[in-house]
């Protein structure tokens, strides 16, 4: 069990390099992107926040998420964090510019990177995505200002983050599904997909299976850690000491996002429940 404590000592003055970055997603999605931190960023101390309670955003309107995020980022920024990786693609596609002029920390989100890695990989770039982030055309617009001569084409998935959350990776009816996704943009002939939720990495073995060979696959997860590399060197903020334990923190049920991240973490992580309505911590 993890104290709420252990993030207590004010790291931001006196030692900024070994205050924790702070990653948030609805759910487990954003543990894609904790995978990628531990691998290339092993000494980075983490406050992982999951939104459970409210989850899935792709189905939330602007407003919706506007408000989710800022109160987010406010509760990061009361932990002590020096940097946050919005580890989600709705929240970076329908509020990240405006909460970048509002909180003075660095945030970065997942889309441009995700872009960019994307139109050094192909020319024909499918993009599957949650309703909201689809409708935004965030990734369309990104992928066209870097390169106006790619093809782009996007997939709304309404069903997967529901599915991943469930735990029903394996089930036959979510094969049906990626393959009903999916069918458009083979009939495109696309020859790069973008993950465009960090969900659906955990979908890798199916989309994999049922995607020709030579179609290669972008995960952003791996490029906004490599785009967090990058600011902590020019602001100076790398760690070098010994990392604390990853603290994990949802705003809905501890119990089932402890079980549902076994499988990603391979171990049973220690999970808080925030309370933004009282900033209460309850330990589980």
């Amino acid at each position: 069990m993890y104290s709420s404590s252990i993030f207590d000592d004010n790291f931001a003055d006196k030692e900024p390099q070994r205050a924790p970055i702070g990653v948030f997603d609805s759910g487990v999605g954003g543990l894609t992107v904790l995978r990628q931190l531990y691998r290339h960023l092993p000494h980075e101390s983490i406050i992982y926040f999951g939104d459970t309670a409210r989850l899935p955003y792709g189905i939330r309107s602007q407003l919706e998420i506007l408000q989710y995020v800022r109160e987010i980022l406010n509760w990061m920024q009361h932990q002590g964090v020096k940097m946050v990786i919005m580890a989600c693609n709705t929240s970076s596609a329908l509020a990240l510019e405006i909460v970048r002029r509002e909180f003075s920390m660095p945030i970065i989100g997942v889309i441009l990177p995700g872009a960019k890695a994307a139109v050094q990989q192909g020319k024909r770039i499918g993009v599957i995505a949650t309703p909201a982030t689809a409708k935004s055309n965030a990734y369309r617009h990104a992928i066209l200002e870097i390169d106006s001569n790619v093809k782009v084409w996007q997939v709304s998935c309404p069903e997967f983050v529901p599915l991943i959350e469930q735990n029903r990776i394996h089930d036959p009816y979510t094969a049906e599904v990626a393959r009903s996704y999916l069918e458009p943009l083979i009939q495109q002939d696309i020859d790069t997909l973008v993950y465009g939720c960090t969900h659906y990495p955990h979908l890798a073995p199916i989309l994999r299976s049922l995607l020709p060979s030579q179609v290669k696959l972008v995960d952003p997860a791996v490029h906004v850690v490599a785009a967090c590399t990058q600011e902590l060197d020019l602001l100076g903020l790398r760690n070098t000491h010994p990392p604390l334990p990853t603290r994990f923190s949802v705003s809905g049920c501890p119990e089932k996002f402890a079980k549902s991240g076994v499988q990603w973490l391979g171990h049973t992580p220690a999970v808080e429940s925030v309370d933004f309505t009282d900033t209460t911590v309850h330990q589980f």
